[in-house]
């Protein structure tokens, strides 16, 4: 094969193939058709003489040398971004798309409330909030920002313990006038709960009921965090959420609150490369002062 210095839409391209891990996933995000993003993969492997996929039918495996070149043409897509952001945009206040994920539960029931004040802040900066009951890859860019109850891990991410929150047993008055308020513990084990669909739950971190009561007697199951919490405030149950949920706006009342002690730390990801792009920058800020005044870690959860 010839030898030649690959270009940049063959190198893009690719990048985006890697991520989507089929031609037809990238061929939709990149709104070409299959058969261009196909030329544009021969292309790049020509010029470098060696392939950057194994194809089979699951789809496009990298090969070592694709993951090579992986890494650079993911600085190199950095950068490029850095110097729109510094440079070539209109403004001189930080501005664009900014995609912060997270689960359900904070993403609705409390980050959802505080980027209007965000938004008076930097009127210029578009928060996309996007919720998910897995694992988001910031890495690969599904998100610029991620918030989750455990720490990430992958290559080239900025992990940082932001936050942290306590788990609390709620209930309403017509629940606890009609089977009474629990005193200890022990009580629980007479109450019904609301709480997530044990076969469904994709991350073991919101596993908190278990830490209260031993083999809860369920009532109602839910994947939703919110359809939990507006199932309790009907009277279905007792239910356990995050402080950070503000139940007690819905009418719900803390029960046993001094005698349970179940708490998670929050953890913020972000590209290491990318943190210091001034829209992302901003949001990142916000983040901490926001997590910082409302759910202040621990020391132990600092040094930990």
């Amino acid at each position: 094969m010839a030898r030649g210095n690959p270009n940049w839409n063959d190198l893009r391209i690719f990048l985006e193939v890697a991520r989507a891990g089929t031609l037809a996933g990238a061929a939709q995000k990149l709104k070409i058709d299959h058969s261009t993003v196909s030329r544009h993969i021969a292309q790049l492997e020509e010029a470098i003489d060696a392939p950057v996929f194994e194809r089979d039918h699951h789809g496009f495996r990298i090969t070592v040398r694709g993951k090579e070149i992986l890494q650079l043409v993911e600085g190199m897509e950095c950068h490029a971004l850095t110097l729109k952001d510094l440079i070539g945009g209109k403004h001189s206040k930080p501005s664009g798309a900014v995609r912060i994920a997270s689960m359900e539960g904070i993403a609705s029931l409390y980050l959802s409330t505080e980027f209007a004040q965000f938004r008076r802040r930097h009127p210029l900066i578009d928060v996309e909030l996007v919720t998910s009951t897995q694992l988001v890859h910031v890495n690969q860019r599904e998100a610029d920002l991620f918030i989750s109850f455990f720490p990430p891990e992958g290559r080239g991410l900025e992990v940082l313990p932001v936050g942290e929150f306590r788990l609390h047993v709620y209930g309403c008055a017509d629940y606890l006038r009609q089977h009474g308020t629990p005193q200890s513990l022990d009580d629980l084990r007479g109450h019904a709960f609301v709480s997530y669909v044990d076969d469904l739950i994709q991350l073991d971190t919101v596993r908190w009921l278990d830490e209260a009561i031993k083999e809860p007697r369920l009532a109602l199951q839910s994947s939703s965090m919110i359809a939990q919490l507006f199932a309790a405030v009907a009277g279905a149950g007792l239910v356990m959420l995050p402080s950070f949920a503000r139940a007690e706006r819905f009418g719900l009342a803390r029960v046993l609150e001094d005698q349970i002690d179940v708490k998670r730390t929050i953890w913020l990801t972000a590209r290491r490369d990318q943190r210091y792009i001034p829209r992302i920058k901003a949001v990142l800020a916000f983040l901490v002062e926001i997590l910082a005044r409302d759910c202040p870690l621990s020391e132990a959860a600092r040094v930990g």
